[in-house]
């Protein structure tokens, strides 16, 4: 863990297990306690392709059948109505085309989809990390893995990453230095991780996730010395409900919110996250916490002693 001092502009080498020395009794960690579910599933088409599945968000659930937005490859060849075999018993039938890259699928199974999906879905692993594409069951332990140890609400379909560095002993030794936690909640979509392609950062659009905050955590939160945030999914859910003096009122819906450098944090004063890849939303929201030269810097540290990229890899606390 790379250890950020923002007033000080210093850096500082250090590791996760000596996050509890870095937070203070009346500091309030918030966490995302969403689940990711078991959204990659593999079919065949009725030429024999395989054609790979990425379920994005449920619209719809009545008598066992559900229908979800979808991202499906290869996909340049489906054509409304087109059936997918996806084994055991489940079929997926192409409702529409919403856009180059999304589908309207109805998916059917004869003990209902949601156990179907349970049984047989995979870990919608980011696609750097390479598993054989093949109808059935996922063989690994990518579903117990690639989840934190406090994940409780299904919803995501990718982890929110700064909580995969925690354990039992960290969070137990956090509550012994008087440092307490909030949860809330926000679904993680394919949003989160699409990189910016617009030519004026401004224009880019953030994609909806679903959030909540409960009256504890929201009463927490508005007691806290100091807010921590674990995650950009965290920060964005608090500074999307936060009025001008910092004041968050517990409620539920979707969120858009995006933060880019210029912006002024209402509520967050401290951030543990990943280190993130270059022209994502991700990188300029840490950009705008930390400031640009700043986090320039310390990703050129980063690079030098070899820490670790991606959603698998070493993190950062800013304070």
């Amino acid at each position: 863990m790379m250890m950020l001092h923002r007033q000080e502009k210093t850096l500082e080498d250090s590791q996760f297990s000596s996050l509890p020395e870095y937070l203070q009794r009346g500091d309030v960690l918030v966490i995302n306690d969403s689940r990711v579910i078991p959204a990659r599933i593999y079919g065949k088409k009725t030429t024999g392709a395989i054609l790979e599945i990425l379920l994005l968000t449920c619209k719809e659930k009545k008598d066992g059948s559900e229908l979800w937005e979808v991202l499906a490859r290869p996909g340049k060849r489906l054509t409304e109505n087109d059936t997918i075999d996806l084994g055991h018993s489940c079929e997926a039938k192409v409702v529409a085309r919403l856009s180059d890259k999304k589908w309207l699928m109805a998916f059917s199974a004869a003990n209902g989809f949601g156990n179907y999906l349970e049984r047989f879905g995979r870990a919608p692993l980011p696609p750097y990390i390479k598993r054989k594409k093949s109808v059935g069951p996922d063989n690994t332990k990518d579903r117990e893995r690639y989840q934190t140890v406090y994940a409780k609400t299904d919803g995501s379909i990718a982890a929110p990453t700064a909580g995969l560095h925690f354990s039992a002993d960290v969070l137990k030794a956090l509550h012994a230095k008087g440092v307490q936690i909030a949860t809330i909640t926000l679904h993680v979509g394919i949003g989160t991780f699409l990189p910016i392609e617009t030519d004026i950062v401004e224009n880019h659009v953030m994609e909806a996730e679903f959030f909540e905050i409960s009256p504890d955590a929201a009463e927490k939160i508005n007691n806290a010395k100091r807010v921590i945030a674990v995650g950009t999914t965290s920060t964005r859910t608090l500074e999307s409900v936060a009025d001008k003096n910092g004041y968050i009122t517990p409620q539920s819906g979707e969120t858009r919110h995006y933060i880019y450098p210029g912006y002024s944090f209402k509520r967050v004063n401290g951030l543990l996250t990943n280190f993130h890849l270059p022209q994502s939303s991700l990188f300029l929201l840490v950009c705008a916490f930390a400031g640009t030269d700043f986090m320039k810097k310390a990703y050129a540290q980063a690079v030098e002693n070899r820490y670790l990229f991606y959603s698998y890899g070493d993190c950062m606390l800013i304070i």
